[in-house]
């Protein structure tokens, strides 16, 4: 099975060829980018991230992003093994939810013991030709000198074989019912919008990361510094607790320094699982993202409204796109160039967007509208308020922010049916909402507001003066660009003009 394995790894083939692909999902990538000084960008190294989106059998639908590092190797293999090890058979409406978590665990117990199956012999080589290595000596002679130089090369060939991880965020529907499992640090949100049009999103868990308070108690159980994996930040290059693979972290942590003293392996595949959640008459879209994305966003524009800024940046792009591949890559285009454009601007968060790590998004629509491919966004959207609980790093944190967001008014495209938008009708006025959005956190020490912008005057409905497309489908420019510099000029004044130089003088 080993050897059938290691074959699979090497060749174009997949477990999974045959599985039909979900068609209620969409998925935007970006590989990695390191700024020069010019502001020019260059990938470092090839993409590592993973994705997958089936469906199978029994009303049974599968979604999962991976994050991979130090080569795609585990994210590629994890993404097939962990689909086969899921869709082939073993889940059905049936199952209770316990009987759903039990397989779900077994699942990436299956996908850890499989992939170091491929790569054991390679290990074996790799702790055989260590042991052979002379050591450094002026008097020996050339040709030992000559064999140490070739084993050393080897050495070097293997553990690119061997080395690399990935963390990995799943989404598993059954029974229409959501359940989530995730090793690591990449992010799950659910937004559900309700009759009145407000949207509420749901980060689901927590990263397993250096910060996460239960994981370093986890750790401390095991005998490992927890305060000092804390101020580290990191653990063998990564701040991720829990991944896939990495042999260094899970049969050589005894030589890693902030790991040395763990009594068993401190880095564990062990997903944790949250569901199930019912979607019965929900209205939403599900939302996975790797840490890069994360990461990207966060760098740009600060942690504190992540989760909100990704999901207005969704909402207005399915209120435009026509397809969930479109609205997908666009957002994650859209992050790209807000961190590009932080980076150039020189200010204060730019010396955190000197570079950014490969960015996957994948959207899994719930009777969630598409936009009209016959509209343009001045013609046919309409704007509704979103509040966003937001889960920090803090458990006993609650924020909540009130956006403005553009959905489709007219019968539209959702899940690959024409069904008619239960929106009530008529756009609101701009008397009749707030110009700005309120986000009010409270915690346990402090409690602050802030705004942002959330009016949706970008898309506000034009009446006969909305752009028409010309013969290739195109339309003139037609956003109205003077609020963003108002806000843009408040925001970020440090003792210059409101307009700092943008926009129209």
């Amino acid at each position: 099975m080993a050897a059938q394995r290691r074959n699979l790894m090497q060749s174009h083939q997949s477990w999974t060829d045959d599985l039909p692909l979900c068609q209620m999902c969409g998925v935007g990538t970006a590989p990695n980018c390191v700024y020069g000084p010019d502001g020019k960008g260059t990938q470092s190294h090839t993409n590592e991230d993973g994705h997958l989106g089936f469906r199978g059998e029994d009303g049974c639908f599968l979604y999962g992003v991976f994050n991979g590092y130090d080569g795609s190797r585990v994210s590629s293999f994890a993404s097939q093994c962990l689909t086969a090890e899921l869709l082939l058979g073993q889940l059905n409406s049936s199952h209770t939810d316990n009987d759903v978590r039990r397989i779900l665990t077994q699942a990436f117990d299956v996908v850890e013991k499989s992939y170091f199956e491929t790569i054991d012999d390679a290990l074996a080589e790799k702790a055989h030709l260590s042991n052979y290595l002379l050591p450094h000596n002026e008097n020996v002679s050339f040709h030992h000198s000559s064999q140490n130089q070739k084993v050393q090369e080897r050495l070097k060939e293997l553990e690119q074989e061997v080395s690399g991880g990935a963390t990995a965020v799943v989404a598993l529907i059954l029974n229409n019912k959501l359940y989530i499992a995730n090793v690591g640090t990449n992010r799950a949100l659910l937004c559900k919008s309700s009759s009145d049009g407000q949207n509420q999103v749901l980060q689901i868990g927590r990263p397993h990361s250096t910060d996460n308070e239960d994981e370093l108690q986890r750790l401390a159980a095991l005998g490992v510094d927890s305060a000092r994996v804390r101020q580290a930040g990191q653990i063998a290059g990564q701040s991720s607790t829990r991944r896939l693979g990495d042999y260094r972290v899970k049969f050589n942590y005894n030589e890693i320094d902030l790991l040395s003293a763990a009594k068993t392996k401190p880095i564990i595949a062990e997903p944790e699982i949250h569901g199930s959640q019912s979607l019965d008459s929900v209205t939403g879209f599900l939302l996975l993202m790797s840490e890069g994305l994360i990461n990207a966003l966060e760098s740009a524009h600060g942690p504190e409204q992540a989760n909100q800024e990704i999901v207005a940046m969704v909402a207005a792009e399915l209120a435009q796109q026509t397809s969930l591949e479109a609205a997908a890559q666009s957002v994650v285009d859209r992050v790209k160039r807000l961190h590009h454009d932080v980076y150039v601007s020189g200010r204060q968060r730019a010396t955190y967007c000197s570079r950014h790590e490969d960015m996957t998004l994948l959207i899994r629509t719930l009777n969630y509208p598409l936009a009209d491919g016959a509209l343009t966004p001045t013609q046919g959207g309409r704007i509704y308020p979103v509040s966003v609980p937001y889960n920090n790093s803090q458990n006993t944190s609650k924020t909540s922010v009130t956006l403005s967001l553009v959905m489709p008014s007219q019968s539209t495209l959702t899940n690959g049916t024409n069904t008619a938008s239960t929106l009530e009708e008529g756009t609101p006025t701009p008397g009749s909402q707030s110009p700005t959005a309120t986000l009010q956190s409270t915690n346990t020490q402090t409690q602050s507001s802030s705004s942002s912008s959330g009016d949706g005057s970008l898309f506000r409905q034009r009446g006969s003066q909305a752009a028409q497309p010309d013969e290739t489908g195109r339309v003139p420019p037609y956003v109205d660009f003077s609020q963003f510099y108002r806000l843009w000029g408040s925001d970020h004044s440090d003792g210059q003009s409101t307009h700092g130089g943008l926009g129209p003088q």
